[in-house]
């Protein structure tokens, strides 16, 4: 191959059966080395583990896998996942290999002698790999994704875990009264927390600039990821979002507790920054008062949860809260299915 002798392995054994393909293969080699027929890509095919480097056409998987993910316009924590993904499962497994020969069956082997923590991060871990010979396949170095006969594994979806009308009311008036000076902030989040439903990070991005009493409405444009502020939300549609009486009352007890030149609507107690950068910080004040009220401990983000719920099971419209909650109304019934159904049971069953 360009005038240089190489000796490169075969998957044969020592045997009369084995010897006899490889020479057929050496005969082949030369050959199309002698027609002038022998490729780069040819030959990547018939020697898939050269030892060589070649000025290939058709790239390697993790040649194209790099590429693939600079071109990802996707913020750095996302960025940095998809890099530990490929880099724990797929590049020991296909990195040298060239992007074509990579069959389901050499997936499939991969895939099976991994011990995976968890049903989750497995299947993760294959939808960026499908990614990513998706990828391939519409800039034409392969004809299928070969992941695509590759079986998923199935996971139970998370339970959704709201608190009662009840219960939300108690949290709130026990927050209120242990709460005092600037810790009082907490009190405000958490009840703004259960009558908007927003995402916890949405909501300690909020901006003042971004309120308006007058109008009763939050303009949600941005989240925290990771401590960082970033200008998009998790659906990267804004909306609008209505405020209820208890929504705009913990936002004037915000205001009153607000510095004169704060931007942040939910700013940290300690003055430790312009955002709260964690749901740790208000994690303890929330957990304290499930301990003193006796109620089963939950996520801060079921306050979200609780929104919703209560929100259907006060008949609202569905696409008015998926709207609110910035969901799809396919998500928010799918999500939700089972406090749809409570609202209307008995008045249906009273039909008998």
């Amino acid at each position: 191959m360009d005038g240089q002798r190489r000796s490169e392995p075969t998957p044969y054994k020592s045997t009369p059966k084995g010897i006899a393909a490889a020479g057929g293969l050496c005969a082949r080699v030369k050959e199309l080395i002698k027609l002038g027929a022998m490729t780069d890509d040819l030959y990547a095919e018939l020697f898939p583990n050269s030892k060589y480097t070649l000025d290939r056409k058709t790239p390697t998987f993790g040649e194209f896998a790099q590429v693939w993910l600079n071109s990802r316009v996707i913020v750095d924590s996302t960025r940095d996942n998809y890099k530990s993904v490929l880099n724990r499962f797929w590049m020991p497994a296909f990195a040298a290999k060239r992007i074509d020969v990579i069959t389901s069956a050499d997936i499939r082997k991969a895939v099976a002698a991994i011990e995976w923590e968890s049903p989750g991060v497995r299947r993760n871990a294959c939808d960026k790999l499908s990614s990513v010979m998706q990828a391939a396949v519409l800039d034409g170095y392969i004809a299928r994704n070969p992941c695509l006969s590759v079986s998923k594994v199935k996971l139970a979806k998370r339970q959704v875990d709201p608190f009662e009308r009840d219960e939300a009311e108690r949290i709130i008036a026990d927050l209120y009264q242990h709460l005092q000076g600037a810790t009082r902030i907490y009190a405000a989040y958490f009840e703004f927390a259960f009558f908007t439903g927003l995402r916890p990070g949405e909501q300690r991005a909020l901006m003042w600039t971004e309120t308006s009493e007058e109008k009763r409405r939050a303009h949600i444009c941005r989240q925290i990821v990771k401590g960082e502020l970033r200008e998009r939300i998790k659906t990267k549609s804004v909306r609008d979002v209505l405020l209820n009486d208890r929504a705009m009352h913990a936002l004037s007890v915000a205001r009153e507790l607000a510095a004169p030149d704060a931007r942040f609507v939910f700013p940290p107690a300690d003055g430790s920054g312009e955002w709260v950068k964690s749901d740790s910080t208000a994690k303890k004040y929330f957990l304290d008062s499930l301990t003193r009220l006796g109620i089963r401990r939950r996520r801060q983000y079921d306050c979200r949860h609780t929104c919703a719920t209560m929100c259907l099971m006060a008949g609202m419209n569905p696409a008015f809260i998926a709207n609110q909650l910035g969901h799809s109304v396919q998500m928010l019934l799918s999500t939700y299915a089972k406090w749809i159904n409570s609202t209307s049971d008995w008045a249906e069953l009273s039909k008998l």
